[in-house]
């Protein structure tokens, strides 16, 4: 009997650790189910669009109830009657990188209570053009946004002395790349007021991006996105292309950056022939610092452009079929078209400016900054954008942060440090999953919607939350001023009716400034 009893309980004690033990494999099977659930849930959630879902990219990105907003939230008074002095400046470089001087060059005014003397653009060696300020831009409309935020002429007024009319001279300074906020206040200051005028030479990146005070960031997001504003021929000329462009539905445009200058910055040769490598070496050894660059380790960490043949293929694995329209915004193909057949034959309904438009204008002036303003107005209203080559490109990076401010317009960035192992995998044979692989690298990406701004993105690129605000948001700092007027400004900006006079008040510029 007492043997009997010791087995039974002896029984009952495994049969209850075996209990035990079932119980714990069964709340790990539970988990792990779990977590693949919520993992599959949170790949295919709304805010990244799955094959099946590409029609929702014709849409805007998801935005979470944020809108533009650059208007001041804190006291921020007009400029005083008296200022330090004149602020001369000469925005160097390209279309686009002179448009980011002329926000740093408000900027710098405004941080120094200068009077800002109207911004000189550099008649750079690459386009050749001597538009200027004036030929490229509404100067009333600028002048007149930026009223109550800093005083602007067109020129150095002559000053009286001995009772003779003078010229005051500018004193000269090269300053300092990425210059923080303090050397303004201090060195540039000093010399303003010490000599009335100063005169900043170069101006290309010179003011810090990142500055913690958010004020002076919806400052530069003011004179970016609603102070500089094309003449109004331009704008009409870019109204008039998107329209044609519309009269079949939608279209993308793509920044397809597979042009000399670029890959020669890059380093990208291999996949051209003797004769094109020596062109791209002749040209990096002209005008960029000597490195010992590598192809393959380049391409590996997706230094290199995206071929067009690699963008056809982004797009195909995105479910974008060969009915798509597609406006290219490119200059001249390095390759030829050995490197474009591959692209059109994928999607073969594309346009140029040339092409769609029916004044003839832009056939005159192929590489002036006529066409590249065209080209970044017709990229900015298309419905979805697509560059292909951001790293130093100021084209991309500044459209990117446009099209975030107009709207959150979906931008299809591609990730190429993710998608190079994809595609070498691919010219090596290895295609099985290839679109998956592919898409999976995109759907990572944020599509133009919010998101944290995380080195080296620009703040021209992604503005964030400082130039936004929400109607519901439960941080004080972040809800919309009461009679904040961005998105009104936004609509009377797109229409070129508003400036259709404005031509006509040019000369009429140094009575307004002066006033």
């Amino acid at each position: 009997m007492m043997k009997r009893g010791v087995h039974n309980r002896s029984g009952g004690a495994v049969k209850k650790r075996l209990f035990v033990k079932l119980s714990i494999a069964l709340i790990v099977l539970l988990i792990c189910t779990l977590s693949l659930l919520t993992s599959t849930k949170t790949y295919n959630s709304a805010h990244t669009p799955s094959k099946r879902s590409v029609e929702n990219l014709w849409s805007t990105a998801t935005s979470d109830g944020w809108r533009p907003s650059s208007a001041p939230r804190s006291n921020w008074p007009s400029p005083p009657k008296e200022s330090n002095g004149y602020l001369r400046v000469r925005c160097n470089g390209g279309l686009n990188q002179q448009r980011t001087a002329i926000c740093n060059a408000v900027l710098a005014a405004r941080i120094m209570n200068a009077t800002l003397v109207l911004p000189e653009l550099d008649a750079n060696s690459f386009w050749h053009d001597d538009s200027g300020f004036q030929g490229l831009y509404d100067v009333k409309h600028f002048v007149n946004s930026l009223k109550d935020d800093v005083r602007i002429v067109e020129s150095i007024p002559e000053i009286e002395k001995n009772g003779k009319s003078k010229k005051l001279k500018a004193f000269q300074i090269r300053p300092p790349r990425d210059a923080p906020v303090s050397w303004y206040t201090t060195d540039a200051l000093e010399k303003m007021r010490e000599h009335g005028a100063i005169y900043l030479t170069p101006f290309s990146h010179r003011l810090a991006e990142e500055i913690d005070i958010p004020e002076y960031q919806r400052l530069r997001c003011r004179v970016n996105y609603h102070a500089l504003r094309f003449k109004p021929h331009i704008m009409k000329l870019s109204e008039s292309i998107v329209r044609n462009l519309r009269t079949q539905g939608h279209f993308m445009a793509i920044h397809l950056r597979f042009e000399m200058d670029m890959l020669a910055f890059a380093g990208c040769y291999d996949i051209f022939n003797p004769d094109e490598q020596r062109i791209l070496k002749k040209y990096r050894k002209e005008n960029f610092k000597e490195k010992d660059l590598k192809y393959s380790e380049r391409r590996a960490i997706g230094k290199c452009p995206l071929t067009p043949e690699e963008v056809g293929l982004i797009l195909r694995s995105m479910g974008f079929d060969n009915s798509t329209r597609i406006y290219l915004a490119a200059g001249e193909l390095f390759g030829g078209e050995r490197f474009m057949n591959p692209f059109e034959s994928m999607f073969p309904r594309l346009e140029n400016h040339n092409t769609v438009d029916t004044s003839g204008e832009l056939a005159e002036n192929t590489r002036g900054l006529l066409g590249s303003a065209v080209d970044y107005m017709v990229c900015l209203l298309s419905d979805i954008f697509m560059p292909t080559y951001d790293g130093p490109s100021n084209f991309a990076n500044n459209l990117m942060g446009h099209r975030q401010y107009h709207g959150f317009r979906t931008t299809l960035h591609p990730d190429r440090k993710a998608l190079a192992p994809i595609f070498i995998d691919r010219e090596k044979g290895r295609t099985a999953g290839f679109e998956e692989a592919v898409r999976h690298a995109m759907l990572k990406t944020n599509f133009g919607g919010p998101h944290k701004r995380v080195s080296p993105e620009s703040f021209y690129t992604n503005s964030w939350p400082e130039c936004f605000c929400q109607t519901a948001a439960h941080n004080l700092a972040d809800r919309c001023p009461a009679d904040d007027d961005t998105l009104q400004k936004l609509e009377n900006q797109m229409d070129s009716k508003v400036t259709s006079n404005s031509d006509a008040t040019q000369s009429n510029l140094t009575d307004i400034t002066q006033k």
